[in-house]
């Protein structure tokens, strides 16, 4: 094949190769049954050494659960937090092993990333990740086989307080409030993809979970929604 020919072709087996994929998450998590008044807090990029630990603090005062997304090379460095996380009975998700967009990622780099991600975790807790969230929501078709292989579902989010923009705790609050309803999951994060995000989220969630029991809402890990 010409160079030129390469270059008309290389961006569609790309598209092909990461947006095509996005067609199976149809097959994925996006949120919980509406039956009940049950919300999934879940939170992204962790273990934090400074943010993760009060999250934990805020969820015990208010007795909530939740599920925290963990990034593989932090987990390597944080086993004792990611033990604490699991003893107070919150789920744990892997969130690859640092983090890569997997648009960018081949098949070998994929695989490696989920499969370090995940065993990690596994060393660290004593029991695998019982889900699976790509960073950014970015997805590949090399993904879905390896979770398959796994046995991990693959969780995206109903709401999202936080995305690449910052957003001050109380628009965070308001926008659970406007947007969240019966089996939502929703998106946090307790360490700074974004700069800042973790002291945010921090300052944002007593009111958030305060708000949400106040509307009759219960807060749950993943398992006890799906």
């Amino acid at each position: 094949m010409s160079a030129a020919a390469w270059l008309l072709v290389a961006p569609a087996l790309w598209a092909g190769y990461t947006w095509g994929s996005h067609a199976l998450t149809l097959g994925s998590v996006w949120r919980g049954p509406r039956a009940g008044r049950k919300i999934a807090l879940t939170f992204d990029d962790g273990p934090d050494p400074e943010h993760t630990p009060r999250v934990l603090d805020i969820l015990a005062a208010q007795g909530a659960r939740a599920t925290f997304f963990l990034i593989g090379e932090r987990v390597a460095r944080a086993g004792a937090l990611v033990r604490r996380i699991a003893a107070a009975g919150h789920d744990l998700g892997n969130h690859t092993w640092s983090h890569r967009s997997l648009w960018f990622a081949g098949p070998r780099e994929t695989a490696r990333q989920v499969r370090q991600g995940h065993e990690a975790i596994f060393q660290a807790a004593g029991a695998p990740p019982r889900f699976f969230r790509p960073p950014w929501g970015m997805t590949n078709l090399a993904l879905f086989p390896v979770l398959r292989g796994l046995g991990t579902p693959c969780v995206f989010w109903t709401v999202q307080t936080e995305g690449r923009r910052p957003a001050s705790p109380a628009l965070q609050v308001e926008r659970a409030r406007r947007r969240l309803g019966p089996g939502a999951i929703l998106d946090l994060h307790d360490a700074d993809g974004v700069p800042g995000a973790g002291a945010r989220l921090v300052e944002a969630l007593p009111a958030m979970i305060g708000m949400l029991g106040a509307e009759g809402y219960s807060l749950v890990p993943l398992s006890d929604l799906l």
